[in-house]
């Protein structure tokens, strides 16, 4: 059996996962970075302190009864693809691929953390066919609110960025608001389980400048609904219903510059329910699983492995 390891060390979670290319199944492991009550993120020198505390304890579990050979590994070495992405985290990933790289005589593949997301994203819903073709992926999490037009140049996996937030990306924005309302970052989950607790329509208008959208509203609108005495409940819902209708206004006017592409949407925002239902556009809408929308390494050993077979 052909084993392939993936690493991604990114902003907040730990990840390592084995990819057994005979059985198309992946053993994920990962870890979310500690952050402190009230605070609102990491500074990079913490991040990677974290992932250097975390990580041999997740190779433990992945590797327990492992008695396959290596055959290659993917490791995520940056943000994005574009010149210039770098966020320090990444390094002890890549680090830790080159040792292992050298010891055990095994080529190592670099990918971007959003590559990643796509692969672990297809992967997820069995239509690897599409790393190979035209498609519109949206990479929405704390980091990247964007909209990209995948395998439209040359190289491997190529990406163009054809819409963005302008400001907040959305991830930002549940969990600035999922501070304010005492919970604790990241916020996602706790802020979804609360929404779902108001029933009643609430009444949200996107602020898109062309293809683009802007973000940074809501927080101020939360803040205001927040002053008047609005439930918790009411105000997560709307912070949901402003994301949801931001993507689909996006997704709507990509449709119509672009085409019928595929659509593709991944990253940690990408698995709360509720933006998920809001934000389908019609047909070749597809979503990541939960548990491969979020940060993971199940794309980075995915990609190693067609990497090695190309």
């Amino acid at each position: 059996m052909s084993i392939y390891l993936g690493i991604d060390t990114s902003n907040y979670t730990t990840s390592v996962c084995l990819y057994h290319s005979d059985s198309g199944k992946v053993i994920s492991k990962r870890k979310l970075l500690p952050v402190r009550d009230g605070e609102l993120g990491l500074r990079q020198s913490d991040a990677v302190f974290h992932h250097v505390q975390q990580i041999s304890s997740l190779f433990e579990e992945a590797f327990d009864g492992f008695s396959d050979s290596l055959k290659a590994i993917g490791v995520s070495y940056a943000p994005r693809t574009a010149e210039g992405s770098y966020m320090p985290c990444f390094t002890v990933g890549t680090a830790i691929a080159d040792v292992l790289s050298s010891v055990l005589k095994v080529p190592v593949y670099r990918f971007s953390h959003q590559q990643g997301h796509i692969a672990a994203a297809l992967y997820s819903i069995d239509r690897l066919d599409l790393l190979m073709k035209r498609h519109i992926a949206f990479h929405v999490s704390g980091g990247t609110t964007e909209a990209l037009l995948v395998n439209d140049g040359d190289g491997f996996l190529p990406t163009r960025i054809v819409a963005q937030t302008l400001d907040l990306n959305a991830g930002q924005l549940i969990d600035r608001i999922g501070v304010m309302l005492g919970l604790h970052f990241p916020c996602g989950k706790e802020l979804e389980q609360l929404a779902l607790q108001w029933e009643e329509p609430v009444r949200v208008k996107a602020t898109l400048k062309g293809l683009n959208c802007c973000l940074s509203g809501g927080q101020n609108i939360a803040q205001k609904h927040l002053k008047e005495g609005k439930s918790p409940a009411y105000i997560a819902r709307f912070a949901m219903e402003f994301i949801s209708t931001a993507l689909a206004g996006m997704s709507r006017g990509i449709r119509e510059a672009y085409g019928d592409l595929p659509f593709v949407y991944a990253g940690g925002v990408m698995s709360d329910s509720i933006i998920r239902d809001r934000v389908t556009t019609g047909e070749g809408c597809v979503f990541a699983l939960p548990a491969f929308s979020s940060d993971n390494a199940a794309g980075t050993a995915v990609l190693a492995f067609i990497k090695d077979n190309v």
